[in-house]
């Protein structure tokens, strides 16, 4: 090879370095923003703190926002009852300062009726999340989260992991990512997309948690 020729393909490697990649035009699909706390969850990935989690048993025929502590309209909601304690979810961990306990024995035994509707209202320091459960789809994964939130677990536990645009992951007994109630989920599958909203369970190799939920913030 001429000098001449080894001159050109040192100027061609130079030139191909230079010039730009290609256009990822994916990238710039926008994704709408949601209404309320869900836009400021898109928005900004911060940690914020969770003030607890209520669960109520609604109305065949009431609205799915009314007023769950100043009374319903078109619909009455009642608060659900709690459930007499089972050996199975008994609380084998020491209770804080609040008399919270976050740890338990096993998963606890069914306490809903899964032929019913449940809704929970998630409330922050940002705002309330309002959500519809689904026990028709994942009876025991909404069994164990009432359960949860029935005894006070959620309370002063934070989002600990907030992607703006992705997802709001919270429900961490530890705040580290680690924690959970003191037991795995069993997989329940079913045909629930991963659209913008949807809550869920976290999953690792280890199982599905039995405390740490996440809410995506895209599809």
């Amino acid at each position: 090879m001429s000098e001449e020729s080894r001159r050109q393909q040192r100027r061609e490697r130079i030139r191909r370095r230079r010039s730009p990649g290609p256009v990822v035009y994916a990238a710039a699909k926008k994704v709408p923003e949601m209404p309320g706390i869900f836009g400021w969850m898109q928005r900004n990935g911060r940690v914020f703190i969770l003030a607890g989690i209520f669960v109520m048993l609604a109305s065949l025929g009431g609205s799915f926002l009314a007023g769950a502590f100043t009374g319903a309209k078109g619909g009455n909601t009642a608060t659900a009852t709690v459930a007499p304690t089972v050996e199975c979810g008994r609380p084998v961990g020491t209770p804080n300062a609040e008399g919270v306990v976050r740890r338990y024995s096993c998963v606890p035994a069914m306490q809903i009726d899964h032929k019913k509707q449940y809704e929970a209202v998630i409330r922050t320091e940002k705002g309330d999340v309002w959500i519809a459960l689904l026990p028709d789809a994942a009876p025991q994964t909404v069994n164990n989260f009432v359960f949860l939130a029935r005894n006070r677990f959620f309370e002063g536990l934070t989002f600990h992991r907030v992607i703006a645009g992705f997802v709001a992951q919270g429900g961490d007994s530890l705040g580290n990512g680690n924690g959970d109630a003191g037991y795995k989920l069993p997989t329940e599958r079913n045909a629930v997309h991963f659209d913008a909203g949807i809550v869920a369970m976290a999953k690792s190799s280890a199982g599905v948690s039995s405390s740490q939920f996440f809410i995506t913030l895209a599809p």
